[in-house]
């Protein structure tokens, strides 16, 4: 059941935490299913619900850039420059972890995930908790992340205590996820920060880590995020094998394909990345509801939130491959 943001019910939310159960609650970035980050009881009720693999980690998510401290032995002063510029927000910042973080939280990693979302509903709910809340996005695994809290409820509605609704989520893609490891900085997941951006505070170039067979953080599998019906690149089918009246289509700020589709959906008739991301998985839910049976895609070529938008893309394309 949705329950709006109110301040009893946060703190009834925050009750079901601490009592071991799950909540969904919001983010700037997608809806997040939440646990208590301390309690692996509960963490382990995360993966049955979403049917996510056991060697997929978790990201920690704090409500003051102090609790860095309380879960991470790292003592850098670019994480402090980090923190500084882009908490609350998203990016995910994964260090070495302390031993009062369950190996369940990391998949027995030595790192974890930490993050401190920027949307307020998430910010009052996390310190009502008391707990760094261990949280993915609330769907079934593999599947599309959830903008509101009706596409959580359509995935997740029975199977879970909790859902705080907080309207839709504005970035719409999941954060940015970098790693600090000896000594240097590693690109884990493209997301709603713009890599460009943190490349300017920390000086050097972000190198792209990629381990889908063992991941340090989410994200990194090659299939994700996808819808569940068909997504392809529309440049990579023949178009006249097709039947438009089945078939959905999205691009990215203009349609150059003709109109005889049966839903036609434009991330940004402006361009405007912010709005493309924010808009990329509200459309392939729409598509999803549409009846339609096949969904093609344009492929986005773009620097910024582009390369985020372009690798949820990819990702769902590569599940029907």
């Amino acid at each position: 059941m949705i329950y709006e943001p109110s301040d009893k019910n946060i703190e009834l939310a925050a009750k079901i935490i601490k009592e071991g159960g799950l909540v969904a609650f919001p983010t700037e970035t997608v809806y997040g299913l939440g646990a208590n980050g301390f309690n692996p009881l509960a963490v382990a009720k995360i993966f049955e619900v979403k049917n996510r693999p056991s060697f997929n980690p978790l990201i920690l998510h704090i409500a003051a850039k102090e609790q860095i401290r309380e879960i991470s032995t790292c003592e850098n002063s670019k994480i402090d420059e980090l923190a500084e510029k882009f908490m609350p927000g998203p990016l995910t910042l994964v260090l070495p972890k302390k031993e009062s973080v369950p190996d369940i939280v990391t998949s027995g990693k030595p790192s974890v995930g930490i993050r401190m979302p920027a949307n307020e509903v998430a910010q009052k709910f996390i310190a009502a908790c008391g707990v760094p809340i261990a949280a993915p996005s609330a769907n079934s695994f593999g599947m599309l992340s959830p903008t509101t809290a009706e596409h959580v409820e359509k995935q997740l509605g029975d199977k879970i205590d909790f859902i705080l609704d907080g309207g839709k989520s504005e970035v719409g893609v999941e954060s940015t996820i970098i790693e600090y490891s000896a000594g240097k900085f590693y690109l884990l997941r493209f997301g709603g920060l713009p890599v460009e951006e943190i490349e300017s505070v920390i000086g050097q170039k972000l190198e792209l880590k990629q381990n889908s067979v063992s991941p340090n953080s989410p994200g990194q599998l090659k299939s994700h995020y996808a819808p569940e019906i068909p997504i392809k690149f529309i440049d990579e089918v023949n178009l006249n094998e097709i039947n438009p009246a089945e078939t959905g289509l999205l691009v990215f700020r203009k349609n150059a394909y003709g109109d005889n589709f049966a839903l036609i959906k434009t991330l940004s008739p402006s361009g405007d990345l912010r709005e493309a991301s924010a808009n990329l998985f509200a459309f392939l839910h729409e598509f999803e509801n549409s009846g339609v049976k096949t969904i093609l895609v344009e492929k986005i070529n773009a620097p910024g939130l582009g390369r985020a938008i372009a690798d949820r893309l990819q990702k769902a394309v590569n599940r029907y491959k």
